[in-house]
């Protein structure tokens, strides 16, 4: 995988909803790769794409799913690279639940969130910039042109 950030869905709906986000990282010209894999549907089929992304060069993972959110917490326990959690609207209280099940992850899984909602996979995509260009000074012109774009 020469991608260096992971993009996965619980679901092929949110990838309309979080359109703005997927319209960054191509004006970016940003290398993803994105995957439609559902924790409570495709267990199994998530667990080998996790194990494929800790050994395939990947270097930060962004998580996005409603309702329960299982998962980024699931994505977070098999792989040894930073992750994400986008909670997304839906569920109770316009995606708090989703939120909450993010932030409650058990202690020994690394995992945060930058929030609920489209403007949250946004800020997850400028972390991952930060994390990104800490080792490679062309994530770091991108980090400085998006974060100029929000001035």
């Amino acid at each position: 995988m020469k991608e260096k950030i992971v993009v996965i869905l619980g679901s092929k709906n949110d990838k309309e909803r979080l359109k703005d986000g997927f319209d960054i990282l191509k004006q970016l010209k940003l290398d993803y790769k994105l995957e439609v894999i559902s924790a409570h549907r495709q267990p199994e089929e998530l667990r080998k794409f996790c194990l494929d992304i800790a050994e395939g060069g990947a270097q930060v993972v962004i998580a996005c799913a409603g309702m329960a959110a299982a998962l980024p917490g699931f994505v977070a326990a098999y792989v040894d690279i930073p992750v994400i959690g986008v909670a997304l609207e839906g569920g109770l209280v316009g995606g708090l639940d989703a939120l909450f099940s993010i932030v409650s992850t058990p202690k020994g899984i690394g995992l945060v969130s930058s929030g609920v909602g489209k403007s949250a996979f946004i800020n997850a995509i400028i972390f991952s910039l930060e994390i990104l260009s800490l080792k490679d000074k062309e994530y770091k012109d991108k980090l400085k042109e998006l974060k100029n774009k929000f001035k």
